[in-house]
């Protein structure tokens, strides 16, 4: 019988201390959403690479517009968009979020937000950026040009953002990504949580302009219900 040597073990525990204390996950495999598909005229949608290469499509997820909401169960990471809502120059997306039990369907608590500067949809050239908030009080920005790239730290944590009181509990956000002059922000909850200058986000490998359709963001295993998508300008 071979003993690890100490050195080892203690190296060992204290990668996973600091995995801990970082907020890394254990990924948790994609589920596949019994009766899945786009049901919403006039909406399309794009799931993440990794996802496609293990033979996922967009029929694992489900989209269902009802009664002026749009209702989303993930599946694999999916991007949610109509072709007609396209925002230009100066503008506002927001929306409101409502994840109606708080990890329900992971191990851990999963994002969901809005979607801007969509250019290329839907092809391997795509570019888009997105804010997404969890129900833990932390947030993510984070976009594709095409391959992914993020703009903050994963697990960010900020006051602004709504804490569910309890597994299984609801909780709700108010999602914004405005564009304004030359700064692009992320609102949540009626704060400013993040800005960044547009030429640190249209530049190569990112976005192609912030300019292009808005929609929705949801990571793998979520669900919650849309309502109010809208632009609004200055």
């Amino acid at each position: 019988m071979h003993l690890m040597p100490r050195t080892i073990q203690i190296a060992a525990l204290a990668f996973v201390l600091t995995g801990l204390a970082l907020g890394q996950e254990t990924p948790d495999s994609n589920r596949k959403i019994a009766g899945g598909g786009i049901h919403a005229p006039g909406w399309t949608g794009k799931i993440d690479p990794d996802a496609e290469k293990a033979g996922q499509t967009v029929n694992d997820a489900n989209l269902v517009a009802e009664g002026g909401q749009l209702k989303i169960t993930t599946g694999p990471a999916i991007t949610y968009w109509n072709p007609k809502n396209i925002a230009q120059g100066d503008y506002t997306v927001s929306a409101t979020f409502t994840e109606p039990k708080f990890m329900n369907l992971n191990t851990h608590p999963h994002p969901y937000g809005i979607m801007i500067a969509g250019n290329d949809l839907g092809t391997a050239q795509q570019s888009y950026l997105y804010c997404a908030a969890y129900g833990n009080g932390n947030f993510i920005v984070r976009g594709f040009g095409p391959d992914a790239f993020q703009m903050n730290g994963r697990h960010e944590p900020n006051d602004a953002v709504h804490k569910a009181a309890g597994v299984g509990q609801p909780v709700t956000q108010d999602i914004a990504m405005q564009v304004k002059g030359d700064t692009v922000s992320c609102i949540i909850n009626g704060s400013v949580v993040k800005t960044f200058e547009k030429t640190q986000l249209v530049t190569a490998g990112k976005l192609k302009s912030t300019d292009g359709v808005y929609g929705i963001r949801f990571a793998h295993n979520t669900e919650a219900v849309v309502t109010n998508l809208k632009m609004t300008k200055p």
